[in-house]
């Protein structure tokens, strides 16, 4: 329950909630803490803040103070690999990576979440590469004081599946490539493929441990993945030959080397007939010819999805059609532009 008072008789008691302040331009936060006792020397700059009435709190048995109700939710929304400090201010709460990795959000259970009363939490786009230490969400009870149901409510949402955002470690993981085409396997022009994929690769921390070309032959092709697999590789890059042309025989070599389910073309330009199988636990990932051509592809969508431990299937290339469209600006921002971001 609230009671309002004059500040003037707010002399001796102790704050309910901390006090904004805020200077354009320069500063936004508490000028006054919960729990500070109003003093004299108070009353001309609460009334400067605009503050001509100050609350008394006394709550009720089903009532939860704004910091209180802050703290149960950033702990039920908190998954693997996210952190928080159990210090609120004005009702808000940071939560934060707890590792270099790859941000997950669980965005029907955040938008379940946010459709309760009262409470909120806005995060970064899901699949998001983030540092140890960056903040990733935030979660705030908005009323000073509310009903203890409706955060009770949010925070059993959130907690169903052990939260609603998560950050994964990506894996060090050894890389094998083969670089499929006769007309750079008899040496008629230059590959350009292998420093290319071992540069994305190398960048998220992996390490490309033997590269294998081969013609347009799907058992050579076939041959070149099994090797790979032999050597110990437990992530497989194969480029080109993806396409409809009657040379394009990848899709058939994977088969070959023993991938299961293969799942052909992704929703996004460029990438669309990007490749995902698996061969006994090993991913192998088909990369097609607009891998040459763009700095950026579907590839970058997924690898470090891959490599955060997420099965990627028909679904998941389904879904990335939702700002899988790249815009091919003249100067590339990726990641800090739309690619990719509806996932």
């Amino acid at each position: 329950m609230l009671k309002k008072i004059k500040v003037e008789d707010a002399v001796g008691t102790h704050l309910a909630h901390d006090i904004t302040e805020i200077r354009p331009g320069e500063f936004k936060g508490p000028a006054f803490r919960k729990g500070h006792e109003v003093c004299n020397e108070d009353i001309c700059r609460l009334q400067k803040l605009g503050k001509h009435h100050l609350y008394l709190i006394d709550l009720d048995e089903d009532e939860i103070h704004e910091n209180q109700a802050a703290s149960i939710l950033a702990n039920s929304l908190a998954g693997e690999g996210i952190v928080w400090e159990d210090n609120s201010k004005e009702g808000k709460i940071g939560l934060h990576a707890g590792c270099d990795g790859l941000l997950t959000i669980d965005a029907a259970a955040l938008a379940a979440f946010n459709m309760v009363d009262e409470v909120m939490c806005a995060t970064l786009h899901s699949h998001t590469l983030v540092k140890k230490g960056e903040l990733v969400a935030a979660t705030r009870a908005i009323p000073l004081v509310m009903k203890r149901a409706p955060v009770e409510r949010a925070a059993a949402i959130a907690a169903q599946n052990g939260g609603v955002l998560s950050v994964n470690a990506l894996r060090r993981a050894r890389a094998g490539l083969v670089i499929t085409g006769s007309e750079v396997f008899h040496g008629l022009i230059e590959d350009k493929f292998a420093p290319t994929l071992t540069e994305k690769i190398t960048g998220f921390g992996s390490e490309v441990t033997g590269v294998r070309f081969a013609p347009d032959d799907e058992t050579v092709i076939a041959k070149a993945i099994e090797d790979h697999l032999t050597s110990g590789c437990d992530l497989l890059l194969v480029s080109g030959g993806m396409s409809v042309d009657p040379d394009d025989v990848t899709r058939k070599a994977i088969r070959i080397a023993g991938a299961g389910e293969v799942h052909y073309g992704a929703a996004a330009l460029p990438g669309a007939m990007f490749l995902v199988a698996d061969i006994g636990g090993v991913p192998l990932l088909g990369v097609p010819a607009c891998g040459l051509h763009h700095r950026i592809t579907v590839l970058d969508l997924v690898l470090p999805r891959i490599l955060a431990g997420e099965n990627i299937g028909k679904k998941e290339l389904a879904f990335i059609g939702h700002g899988g469209l790249c815009k091919d600006c003249p100067e590339c921002t990726y990641p800090h532009c739309p690619f990719g971001k509806g996932m």
